[in-house]
């Protein structure tokens, strides 16, 4: 694939846009990869680290094998998440400090329209499709209902599987990788573990990360070569499912100290806006949630026009 200066420049606009989906707990980048078209791709590029590229760098060289890798893709794309994160990091903590009802608007409504955009991928419905979709989104809904662990582990080996698990999360459209870091009780350790320096730690989440990501990837880039419909569809429900994470007027049933000190929300549900206790802000929030979905119709109509 011949591509320019300006090609990788966007790739890492996408790459920006999907590190500040994972900053916020309940969005996916996952999702955010698949409605800017580089999904496949990202799975494509990812299960290409093997054995071969090994091979292929020690007999023909770097050249050769950093573009057997579509090395030039990775690296914008990860240069444009890692700028994203810390450039945008202290501003989405501060909205979701301060103005938590709007920025959930807006990420509801780009989720909501990305499930359209999606859906309409699927080439051919049929009984199996909809049955996949319903277990899909049902399964997704139950992992937004489940109660964070109370106890939390900090072994190794432990570290380790939540940081493979997480990244599995982190690029499947609809799951927060930082939401499933919260639910098996990981958050808080690694949070630490980076704060403290605890090197053994991180390196056990980080080998953990690797070794996910590299298995995940191949196993997704199998799915969409034999059974994209399916996949697609499975897809389709798990963002349906998630919607309930990123509701968002919610009610507050338990709280929790943090790693600073500071009492936040353990365990919420969603509430109607009418319901909800505060101010709903329920103007300004259907705004920004017609600004996120219709952000989404105009990418694909620019992707259609770019075609």
């Amino acid at each position: 694939m011949s591509r320019k200066i300006k090609d990788y420049v966007v790739i890492g606009l996408k790459g920006m846009a999907m590190g500040a989906a994972d900053v916020v707990p309940g969005v996916s980048g996952g999702t955010i990869a698949f409605i800017s078209g580089i999904y496949e791709e990202l799975l494509g590029s990812i299960s290409n680290v093997n054995l071969d590229l090994f091979k292929t760098l020690k007999k023909d060289g770097f050249k050769v094998a950093w573009k057997q890798l579509n090395g030039n893709f990775l690296l914008s794309l990860f240069v444009g998440i890692f700028i994203s994160i810390i450039s945008l990091a202290k501003a989405i903590k501060y909205l979701l400090e301060n103005e938590p009802i709007l920025l959930w608007s807006f990420f509801f409504g780009l989720v909501l329209a990305s499930i359209i955009y999606i859906a309409k991928q699927i080439s051919n419905w049929n009984v199996i499709s909809f049955i996949v979709l319903i277990l899909g989104a049902f399964l997704a809904y139950y992992i937004t209902t489940l109660n964070p662990l109370v106890t939390e582990n900090s072994s190794l080996l432990f570290m380790f599987f939540a940081g493979a698990i997480a990244i599995c999360a982190m690029i499947l459209p609809g799951i927060s990788g930082a939401f499933i870091l919260v639910l098996l009780g990981a958050y808080k350790p690694i949070l630490t573990a980076v704060n403290d320096r605890d090197l053994k730690t991180v390196a056990a989440v980080g080998l953990g990360a690797i070794v996910g990501l590299l298995t995940f990837s191949k196993i997704l880039k199998w799915l969409f070569a034999h059974y994209k419909n399916y996949t697609l569809a499975a897809l389709t429900g798990f963002i349906i499912g998630s919607l309930n994470k990123i509701w968002p007027w919610k009610e507050t049933l338990t709280w929790r100290i943090n790693s600073h000190g500071v009492e936040v929300p353990f365990n919420q549900q969603s509430v109607s806006p009418f319901s909800f206790d505060g101010d709903a802000q329920l103007l300004f929030s259907i705004v920004l949630a017609v600004v996120g979905f219709s952000l989404i119709l105009i990418m694909e109509k620019l992707a259609v026009n770019k075609q």
